[in-house]
Order: C-alpha cells, then structure tokens, then sequence
C-alpha cells in the first residue's frame, strides 16, 4: 500500500484552522438487489466488492485512486488508514471481504462492506462543508450513474443503521478545543449539543475517546431534514458559536490566567524538547497545549503545520512506518519522543 506522507486536510490551514482541523461529508448508500452487509452471504459481499472496485478504479472516478483489499492487507497498514482518519476502527478489525478506494491526495476514501456496502466521503481542511458537500455529491452521482442504488420513496436512501436513512448524510468537523478544556467548559458544549442532535465523539469518531483536546462534532439523524438544511445549521449557526466559544475562553485564559496559560504552553514544549519516551496519550496532550500556543502568540516555532502533522506522526502505525518496520512498546515510545525532537527541535 503507497499513501503519501499525510492527507492535505491535516494542514488544518483552511478556514477557522486555529479551531477546525477538519471537516467531512459522507453519504451512507446501499446498492439495490442486495441484502445489507451483516445479512449478506460471503459470496453476495464478493460480488459488492468487485462491483465497487470496478466502478471506483474506472473511467473518471480513477483520477490516481488506489484500492487496498483489508482483507489482505497487514495490520499495520489497517491500522494507518483509520490513523489517518481513510477508514473506521470497525472496519479495519472486521474479518468479512472488504475494501476500501483511497484518492491520491487522500481526501477522497469510499470504504465497501462496512455497516454499508458504500460508505463515500470527502475530507478537506478547515471549515468547508459547503466545498466537502458539493464534492461528495458530484462523487455520488457519479457512482449512481452506474450503480443502482436501495431507495425507498417514502424512507430515501435506505441503509443499515436507522438514524442514516433519509439522506444517508452525515457532516462532521474535528474541532480543537484545549481553551474549553482547561476552563472545564466543555462539558457544557457537550450537552448544548446533546440537545441540538448531535454528536460529539473522540479523535477517531464513535466509541473513541478524545485525544489532544480533539472532538468530531456531527448530526445526528438525517431523516426528515434536507442536505441544505443541515448544512446551513451547522455552518452558519451550530458551529460558529463552538468556535467562538472557544475563542472566548482563550482570551479570558490570557487575561484572567495568564500564569496558568503561559505554564501549560511552555511546560509542554520543554518536556517535548527534551523528553526520550514518550506515550502516545501524553504526546497528543502536550502538542495539543503547544498547538495553542502557537495560535494564540505564545510561540513563534515551531508552526502549526508541523504540530498539526506531528498528531499522525506520534500515532503507532506511522512510527512503524516510519521506521520500517514493527516496534515493541518501548521502541515505539523511544521511536516517538524521537520524531518529535526532531521535528520541534
């Protein structure tokens, strides 16, 4: 498997990028004459599988896309795509015939046979939902053109989990949130949003926890509602106010808690300097810490590039990678601490 060193959305430099590192649209689909993937026999999710690859790996959807068989696949591999947010843990550890169709500047990924026979989406950096949205579309009819796909009249596009059918669309942004974090605010966040129908999940999304202060925001239900009409609550209402929440709590952290604030950033960057192991828990809190520093002032090097690239690179599979090959626990946190003087210097 060849990816590139990281996905572009990474850079975090799109807009909004000193609180959204990202965002993405995925469409749920399901291909029409056959069961759903838990329901189907192995020789039916043989059939979705090539089906999927031969439209994916085709005519213009081709475009530099490359196709990973996960079922053979390593596990260092498996685990590299969902590191880098391409595919689900679930699908990574699943033992059933499956694979997934990866763009060449990975923000393109359709994961086939996963809770879904299709499972499109579009990554981009920043807050662009309306570019992320148009993108997936364009994705989406292409594939329709030669794929027919389960759709319901009164339902819409059908799919396995209830709270997809309709639409089938789910947007989502990774949101950096340190400010609400250290003023234990973000719990507050997490039940206005509880009461606005969405979901807030860890760092790789339902059933992780958060790591590096990084929380994935995203409707809940897609029955009932248009595509517009999600997109303009989230991008125009819903999110500004998490953003400027967090903005909020930044300023009264320098001028309230200076102290605080100014102890955590360069604490952080001191055992980051000069730390020889490091966890990986640990090292996505103190890149967090740095992180914002560098977007309030506080620090002039290294840029947020570097720290936004550095959350892959401590993750295990990219320090297996990066090593070429695997790593025990200790090498690992040796192999980490490593990298991250090298490239905070």
């Amino acid at each position: 498997m060849e990816l590139k060193p990281h996905g572009l959305w990474i850079n975090a430099d799109g807009p909004h990028g000193d609180v959204v590192m990202s965002c993405r649209a995925r469409l749920a689909r399901n291909i029409a004459g056959f069961p759903f993937v838990s329901r189907a026999t192995p020789a039916q999710r043989h059939e979705i599988a090539n089906l999927a690859r031969q439209v994916l790996l085709g005519g213009n959807l081709a475009q530099g896309m490359i196709w990973v068989d996960l079922l053979q696949a390593t596990e260092r591999d498996r685990r590299l795509l969902v590191e880098r947010h391409l595919i689900s843990k679930n699908h990574a550890e699943s033992d059933i015939e499956r694979g997934v169709a990866v763009s060449g500047d990975e923000a393109l990924s359709v994961m086939v046979n996963e809770e879904d026979h299709l499972r499109m989406q579009i990554l981009a950096s920043g807050l662009q939902l309306q570019v992320v949205h148009r993108r997936v579309n364009e994705l989406d009819d292409a594939i329709e053109e030669k794929i027919d796909y389960a759709f319901g009249r009164r339902w819409g596009y059908l799919t396995a989990c209830p709270t997809n059918v309709g639409t089938g669309i789910r947007f989502s942004v990774m949101m950096h949130l340190p400010a609400l974090k250290i003023t234990n605010e973000i719990e507050r966040v997490r039940r206005a949003a509880k009461d606005l129908h969405l979901a807030v999940r860890g760092y790789y999304g339902e059933g992780s926890e958060s790591a590096g202060d990084f929380y994935q925001i995203s409707n809940q239900l897609t029955l009932g509602k248009k595509e517009e009409e999600l997109l303009e609550e989230l991008q125009d209402k819903i999110l500004p106010r998490i953003i400027e929440y967090e903005h909020q709590s930044r300023r009264l952290l320098a001028e309230r808690n200076e102290a605080l604030l100014e102890d955590r950033i360069h604490r952080a960057m001191g055992v980051l300097r000069s730390a020889r192991l490091l966890g990986a828990e640990e090292a996505m809190k103190l890149l967090s810490r740095v992180l914002l520093g560098v977007h309030m002032g506080r620090i002039e090097s290294p840029n947020a590039s570097v720290i936004n690239r550095l959350f892959l690179q401590v993750q295990p599979s990219h320090l297996q990678l990066h090593a070429g090959r695997d790593l025990g626990p200790d090498e690992l946190r040796e192999m980490r601490a490593t990298v991250v003087r090298q490239s905070i210097g």
